[in-house]
């Protein structure tokens, strides 16, 4: 278990300078360096491989770069409590013989220390936390009884019960229906007024230009990040696209990349 790591407060709460991620001599990463400020909503986008998921997990401090480094206040990311990793759902065992409550309290595991049980503080921050994510009356339930946007929101009450202030969502919104996407994004609506701060990788540029503060627009190395309107242009897409982004009738930039990294 890692100590808890001061925030210097002068210092951003990401920031990445020339991370290089090597495969098998291949780079899924290549120079990236950027910095967010509390509280932006982020959208990275991308072709399949493009190192979304290898970026998130950098910056979790559960891969190591091969070169570059990543600052979370002004230290390094593993000693921090305050970033939650939220993976895809392709990832996880949903036969696990454990309740939403359960993998909620997860969320507190770094506060409690080992060995010790939760307390009426943990609990109160569980509870509240569900109570958020409007999951409150499925506290019980076995988690693969749940539908895919329950599913995230509760993944998302685990990071509010962490008190998390960076959360790194990986494809949250792939395989969701309409209703269950636009309440996932509602909910992060209401994380920005909270000052939380949230990548999520998604393959969906409308969504990306519609809720998002910023997008990053990565192919292993990093090609724009910025505003929606100064990113989102021919150019750039076609430089992390290519041959699979097209237009159609009606002028509309479409790319043919559905599958998950």
């Amino acid at each position: 278990m890692y100590p808890h790591t001061h925030h210097e407060t002068n210092q951003p709460i990401l920031d990445v300078k020339g991370v290089t991620v090597h495969y098998n001599g291949l780079a899924a990463l290549e120079d990236i360096s950027f910095h967010l400020h509390e509280g932006e909503r982020v959208a990275v986008v991308g072709p399949n491989g493009a190192g979304k998921s290898t970026l998130f997990k950098v910056v979790a401090g559960v891969m190591s770069p091969t070169s570059g480094e990543v600052n979370i206040f002004g230290s390094k990311p593993r000693g921090h409590v305050c970033i939650a990793y939220i993976p895809q759902r392709s990832q996880v065992d949903w036969n696990f013989p454990v309740s939403v409550a359960d993998v909620v309290m997860m969320g507190r595991s770094a506060k409690l220390g080992p060995l010790n049980w939760p307390h009426k503080r943990d609990w109160e921050f569980v509870h509240h936390a569900l109570e958020t994510v409007e999951l409150t009356n499925l506290a019980s339930r076995q988690i693969g009884q749940l539908s895919g946007g329950q599913q995230q929101r509760m993944f998302i009450a685990r990071a509010l019960a962490q008190e998390a202030e960076l959360m790194l969502m990986d494809e949250p919104l792939t395989g969701l229906d309409t209703p269950s996407q636009e309440g996932i994004l509602s909910l992060l609506d209401r994380l920005k007024k909270e000052n939380v701060t949230v990548m999520v990788a998604t393959h969906d540029l409308e969504q990306a230009a519609s809720h998002f503060d910023r997008i990053m627009l990565l192919n292993h190395k990093l090609i724009a990040f910025d505003e929606p309107n100064k990113v989102l242009h021919t150019e750039n897409l076609v430089k992390a696209y290519g041959g699979r982004m097209r237009i159609d009738s009606e002028g509309t930039m479409l790319v043919d990349d559905c599958c998950d990294e």
